[in-house]
Parts: C-alpha cells; structure tokens; sequence
C-alpha cells in the first residue's frame, strides 16, 4: 500500500486525502466536519460505452446481478444489512462508468465498506439470477419506453453519435437483452471489474487511515475470487459526432419532447465552467432565456432547459422542451430566435452577472450533503481530474468573462442542430420549426 497523501485541506476543517492498496484499488477520503453520516461508493473505470454489439446493455444488467448474492451474503443480506442500520444501498450505470454506494450513520461505514466491497468483487453470477433479472431489466426498459422525456435524450444520443457504444441507450434493447448470455455477462465482469480500474470514495465522518484497513480487508476474498481470472479489457471507440440529423419516434404522445443541439465539450475542458455559465443563462432556471421566453412569455411549454455534459472525447451541449404537439413548430422557432438573438447581441452584464452566481450557489449548496461530496472526490480520481478546492472552483467561475461565453456560444450553436422529436408526428422536415434549426443560427 502506498503512504497516504493528501490532496486538499479546507478551510472548514475537511479533509481529503488519497491512498493506493497493493493490488492497485484506489481510496480517497474527505472528512466533513460536523456531520454524523458517510457515503461510499465503489466506482468501476466501465459503463455502456464499453459493451461490444450483441453485448448492449451488459454493463447495466451487470449492476442489477451484483446484488442478487456473493459468497458470503444472500440478496436478502446484502439489502437487510444496511437498511437494519437506517442506511439506503443502490447503484448506477452510466456511459463510461458504474457506481456502487451507501449512505450510513458513521458507525455504520464499517459495515457498509465490508456489504459493497463483497458485492462488487465477489457476485456469484448464477444462470437462475440471471434468467429472473432479465425479466426486471426488460420492465425497466418498458417503462424508460414509456417516459418520452427520459427517452428522447437517448434518441438524441443516437442522432448525434450514431450506431456506436456511445449512440447506444444504457439499458440496451429488449433484443439485446433477451440475447445476451451468462458467459458475455462473466466475461465483461472479469475483463472490467479489475483492482486498478475501482476507486473506493467514502465522505463524512470518516477516518482515511481507518477506511484503508478495512477495504483492505474486506477486498482479501477478491484476492481468491475472480480477480485472478481477468479478461482482456477491449479499447474504447473513439466517439465521433455525425453531421446534424434528425430523429423522429412517432407515437401518439399527449407532448411533444424535442431536444436539440450539437457535440459539446470533453469532459475536463477548461471551458467546462463557461459551458456552465452559459447553459445556466439559455436555459438553467426560471430567470433563463429560454425559460422567459417559452414559457413565460408565450406559455407554450411546461418544462424547458439547457444542459451540457461531457466524456472523455466528446461531449453534448442540448436543449429541450416539452409542449403539446400542436406548438411544437413555435417552439422551435422560438427557441431559434433566442439562439440567434444571443449570438447576434452576445451576453449582457445583468445575465453573466445572475448566470455566474447561480453557478457558484447551486454548486456550494450542491456540496452540502456527503453523498455529493463522495461522488465529487470519486468521479475526479477515477477519471484522473484535478482536485479542486471549493475556493478554486468558484474561482474559475467568478473568472468567465462575456467573451468567453460568446466565443464558445459561436462554437457550439452556430452550425444547424441535430433534433430528436417523440410525438404523433410522421414527419416534420417540412415543418417551418424544424427548417429554422436546421437552417443554422
């Protein structure tokens, strides 16, 4: 194991410190002062993006399998033994990595260290747990199927990057997923859940030295599981954004659901926290643009936002807008005239000025609970991003300025926009809404 170092001392009293175990799993910890809880999360270096064709949707059906017993624990345990202390256990799967955790009083953590270390690197994978999951993985996509707003954000991943690891929804099809074989679903565990591809973050009350000691222990069984049986980790594919398209799901929806946009930034640009800044001012809130306009204004949608979000080699900057069918041509005209207006006029000082303080409040107050400050320390260490102290990182907001925004507005909103539609639309390529993004703003 390496010496312990440490990473950043707050003000406050925080602290967070780093440490690597023998067999290359990562630790880091913050303590929170104060505060009577810890949160853990195991991170695993592996999502959807790493499945190959007929796998999809493997890395997710993985997650629910890891619960359903080890060696040494039923499902029953596995779940009875952190909720009989009043804690809450769960998992993820995102693109590019998978999230293990529990939240527990700090008596607790313990406890919660020894349950997710066992579940992450000791599942026993049985055919008859397999064949019971795939039933709840495909109730799971039945419902996403059935929530437009979820999915078309899927859709949109699709239009932009194609037929792709990234392009590909998280949960996989109904036909990949009544395809997919217990040995593909051993295969991406032993070929991914490797030691130096977890990151172990605990924040709270916590312990670094402490912690150490236990996840080393509890990770001795992985030592004789199938740690020693690793596969081949498969390279990732780069991803490469499409030119702009379209995609229309044709349902018979009571609202339309659009989202628009184009390739954001990776994750890690230094531009990150202008992307902030200016997804906040076109559509972070009430006092947004998008907001006041399309809703406020006009009343033509309930729900309308921006966002960005980063991956290691690509990104998506989108927008979308819920709204009934019939006002779907004047919400895209709408939303076309604010983009242009705003590339045209540029930001004014009163919108950088609101836009960076609600930046920097949602982000303090997003730091405020222990489960987000975990996710922070352990999104930044698996992913390799510099730490960052809270000082440092309201800084680098504080420190955008107006052509910064404008500059990277131009670069990501000049050229036609890529659509994603679900509605009771056969087309809408004639459409004077969807000629107007698609003419370039």
């Amino acid at each position: 194991m390496s010496s312990a170092i440490t990473l950043l001392a707050g003000a406050d009293g925080s602290l967070v410190r780093r440490s690597v175990l023998a067999n290359g799993v990562r630790v880091i910890t913050e303590f929170v002062p104060g505060v009577h809880s810890a949160s853990i999360g195991i991170w695993v270096d592996a999502g959807s993006r790493n499945e190959q064709g007929a796998h999809m949707g493997a890395a997710h059906y993985l997650e629910h399998l890891l619960f359903k017993g080890t060696n040494a624990r039923s499902a029953l345990d596995i779940s009875s033994s952190i909720e009989a202390v009043g804690g809450d256990i769960n998992a993820f799967t995102s693109k590019e990595h998978t999230c293990y955790y529990a939240r527990v009083l700090a008596e607790n953590l313990p406890l919660a260290i020894d349950v997710l270390c066992d579940v992450v690197t000791d599942a026993l994978l049985n055919a008859e747990d397999i064949e019971a999951e795939r039933g709840v993985i495909l109730e799971e996509i039945a419902m996403v199927d059935d929530d437009p707003s979820d999915l078309v954000h899927d859709h949109f991943a699709t239009v932009l990057f194609g037929d792709t690891p990234l392009g590909r929804p998280i949960l996989g099809t109904q036909e990949t997923i009544l395809g997919i074989s217990r040995d593909s679903i051993v295969d991406f565990y032993r070929s991914y859940y490797q030691p130096e591809s977890l990151v172990i973050s605990i924040a709270g009350n916590v312990d670094h030295d402490q912690a150490v000691v236990l996840a080393e222990r509890a990770l001795l069984r992985a030592e004789t599981a199938h740690f020693q049986h690793r596969g081949e980790r498969t390279p990732t594919i780069a991803a490469e954004s499409q030119l702009a398209q379209s995609k229309i799901d044709n349902r018979p929806t009571e609202q339309a659901h659009v989202v628009m946009g184009g390739p954001g930034l990776v994750r890690g640009d230094e531009r990150r926290f202008t992307a902030a800044v200016l997804s906040t001012i076109l559509g972070g809130g009430m006092s947004s643009r998008l907001f006041q306009s399309v809703r406020e204004r006009r009343g033509l949608a309930y729900s309308v936002y921006a966002y960005s979000q980063g991956f290691r080699d690509s990104g998506i900057f989108g927008i979308y807008a819920g709204c009934l069918p019939s006002k779907l041509d004047s919400v895209l005209d709408v939303c076309h005239e604010e983009l242009q207006s705003f590339l045209r006029d540029g930001v004014s000082d009163l919108e950088l000025t609101r836009g960076k303080g609600q930046v920097k409040g949602s982000t303090v107050l997003g730091q405020e609970d222990t489960s987000s400050r975990m996710s922070r320390i352990g999104k930044g260490e698996l992913y390799g991003d510099p730490l960052l102290s809270m000082p440092e990182v309201l800084g680098k907001v504080e420190a955008v300025t107006a052509d910064d925004i404008n500059i990277l507005s131009s670069e990501l909103l000049s050229n036609p926009l890529a659509l994603s539609v679900i509605g009771p639309y056969d087309s809408i390529e004639n459409r004077p809404g969807y000629l107007a993004v698609n003419a370039g703003v």
